[in-house]
């Protein structure tokens, strides 16, 4: 059950990343962020209710809340690293980054200890979300522009994926709650600071809203993923989320896959089936 829950973590922000990066190209980044966290956070208060929570502690929130701040910064800097640089850039080493950290973290830290077929599938899905995120256009280079953001979203990623993990079964999304408060809280200030970049049309902000719905979806799916199963595997399976716009890609626009891309196909399907062996 966590492997499916992971993967559908890894779908959902697949979706929303793709979406989020496509419309942060034609309205402002900062009010694209803003409104999805927004619309998380109403969404994740009304699921929040529907499924009661035996005792959210004081302990739980904050590491919710933690999460949040992370994600927040995250959207922040991956947005503004594509209106910067290439999305062949930017995605790929924000995700490297954003599931690579937590591995460390878990197994150092926390005690994580995955077994050998589980260790085979994370060793097989880094490389796997750099070489499938990889778009086939030249000249991407680390140090291309945008680059310095996305080394920082992932380390946000980070930190949101390894807080949320900490917090208790019996606080129920409640910490996807603070979450989604906290990462409204950590944009707020920089948005009021750019008020000429809020401007969103009409279709843009239900776009965003949307956008935003489906990341807090991705949150609610790897909250559960990480009590069924280690926080290591969870994220990395979480991570994978760069496969679902190629997949889209290929099946929508019938775009041509590179070798790389498609020896990453391959490989994260490696590691799913390697970390679900184990």
């Amino acid at each position: 059950m966590g492997l499916l829950l992971a993967l559908g973590s890894s779908a959902a922000y697949g979706l929303a990343d793709f979406a989020g990066g496509v419309l942060s190209r034609r309205a402002s980044f900062i009010a694209v962020a803003l409104a999805g966290q927004v619309a998380g956070l109403a969404l994740s208060v009304v699921v929040a209710l529907a499924l009661p929570a035996r005792s959210p502690a004081a302990a739980d929130l904050a590491w919710g809340a933690l999460s949040g701040v992370g994600t927040g910064l995250a959207m922040l800097l991956l947005y503004r690293g594509l209106t910067r640089g290439t999305m062949s850039v930017v995605v790929p080493v924000a995700a490297v980054v954003g599931a690579s950290l937590p591995v460390v973290v878990g197994v150092a830290v926390l005690g994580d200890r995955p077994s050998v077929p589980a260790w085979a599938g994370i060793l097989a899905a880094v490389p796997a979300i750099w070489l499938v995120s990889r778009a086939r256009s030249p000249g991407g280079s680390a140090s291309s522009p945008g680059a310095a953001d996305a080394l920082l979203a992932g380390a946000f990623v980070a930190l949101q994926y390894t807080a949320l993990a900490q917090a208790g079964a019996a606080a129920g999304l409640w910490p996807i709650v603070a979450g989604r408060l906290a990462a409204t809280l950590s944009i707020l200030p920089i948005a009021l600071h750019r008020r000429g970049h809020l401007r969103l049309p009409g279709e843009a902000a239900v776009k965003a809203a949307a956008i935003g719905g489906l990341a807090t979806l991705a949150l609610f799916l790897y909250l559960l993923a990480t009590q069924a199963q280690l926080m290591t595997t969870a994220v990395i399976l979480s991570s994978l989320y760069p496969v679902v716009p190629v997949i889209l890609g290929v099946v929508v626009l019938r775009e041509r896959l590179g070798r790389g891309q498609l020896v990453g196909l391959g490989a994260a399907a490696a590691a799913v089936v390697l970390i679900a062996v184990g």
